[in-house]
């Protein structure tokens, strides 16, 4: 009898691994291959070899754009050397990027690791950047001031909070106000490993301001990209292992109301919104497996695509862009300037393409 109830167990346990490896395989695509969508006139952007991850292009053409990133899990080509924030001017017929000086007295260079940014425009027109920095592993939201005369970005402030501990990604509301995704739930990277592989969708969004940090949103399976409407009246966040982006209301008290969820077949990163014609841009991995187990035979693909009248019961969703990997690796934003796409990866390079 001890035997069959042990078998039993034994059984069940068996099972319930076979479901929870089949589920965690599903979330990450596994078996997804990449349909070729070409653009014409596209280029890899010099200078730009160890990622950018996350970019945000200013009205007058001016983008800055996160490189370096060391992520736990994610293939590094630089892992000993501290990351920047690169400046790209798409006015330039030929655009290429310099490293933006970081201006401080006791900022810690060697340990700068930005992930997402975002910008915020005064009405003076100073332009403030925030940027997610993991230095050692940790998180947190470092304050630039952009100085365009000078090429350079004066540190004014260090944001850390104890709802703030697995930044992916902000988009900023004010010069020190935002909206933040946390990724995980949990901080210990054990922890981490088991909350994606059994899928527990513990992630969340916070609201922060100096006065004011709360959780708006949660039950996110890998809570990753956010955005604002271009009238500032709805936000957008990807879930990237739920492959979906939700549309959420922005009320006066900053909670969000959810509004609506779109699916997509793929794994749905940085969301950039098209300040024109407010069409959303999202970088997207189309094979989760690749990204987080990096084989340099089989590497990543990406993918870009552009959601049209996203508000509408019929919102507009197509491929701009697809690729195998061979020209771009891992795919995380895109955004458009005057007919220019500009696409980031990651940990690989940068791609402009002319639409």
């Amino acid at each position: 009898m001890a035997k069959l109830v042990m078998l039993t167990f034994l059984g069940l346990g068996l099972g319930l691994i076979r479901d929870y490896r089949s589920a965690y395989q599903a979330r990450f695509n596994a078996d997804r291959e990449v349909t070729p969508v070409e653009l014409p006139n596209c280029n890899l952007v010099k200078g730009i070899d160890t990622g950018s991850e996350d970019l945000e292009i200013l009205p007058n053409g001016l983008a800055f754009i996160s490189t370096g990133l060391k992520y736990p899990g994610i293939k590094s080509f630089e892992p000993d050397k501290p990351g920047k924030i690169l400046l790209m001017d798409l006015n330039e017929e030929a655009p290429t990027v310099l490293e933006l000086k970081i201006i401080s007295s006791n900022f810690n260079f060697s340990s700068f690791n930005p992930h997402g940014l975002s910008t915020f425009t005064d009405q003076d027109n100073t332009v403030y950047l925030l940027v997610v920095n993991h230095p050692d592993m940790e998180s947190t939201v470092e304050l630039f001031k952009f100085q365009e005369e000078e090429k350079s970005l004066l540190h004014l402030k260090t944001i850390r909070h104890e709802l703030l501990p697995n930044l992916n990604d902000l988009v900023a509301v004010g010069p020190e106000q935002f909206y933040a995704t946390n990724d995980h739930y949990f901080v210990n990277p054990y922890l981490k490993s088991w909350e994606i592989y059994l899928g527990l969708a513990w992630s969340y969004i916070v609201y922060y301001s100096p006065s004011d940090v709360r959780v708006v949103v949660d039950k996110y399976d890998f809570a990753n990209g956010i955005s604002i409407s271009p009238d500032s009246k709805y936000v957008y966040i990807s879930e990237l292992l739920a492959h979906k982006i939700h549309v959420y209301e922005k009320h006066a008290n900053w909670t969000l109301t959810p509004l609506k969820s779109l699916t997509f077949n793929t794994l749905v990163d940085n969301i950039s919104v098209d300040p024109v014609t407010g069409d959303v841009w999202v970088g997207c991995h189309p094979n989760g497996m690749r990204i987080f187990f990096y084989d340099a035979k089989n590497p990543p693909g990406s993918e870009v695509i552009r959601i049209q009248d996203i508000l509408t019961d019929e919102p507009k969703i197509s491929v701009v862009y697809s690729e195998n990997g061979t020209v771009l690796q891992g795919s995380t934003v895109a955004s458009v300037y005057k007919g220019k796409l500009l696409i980031g990866t990651v940990f690989h390079k940068a791609l402009s393409c002319e639409l």
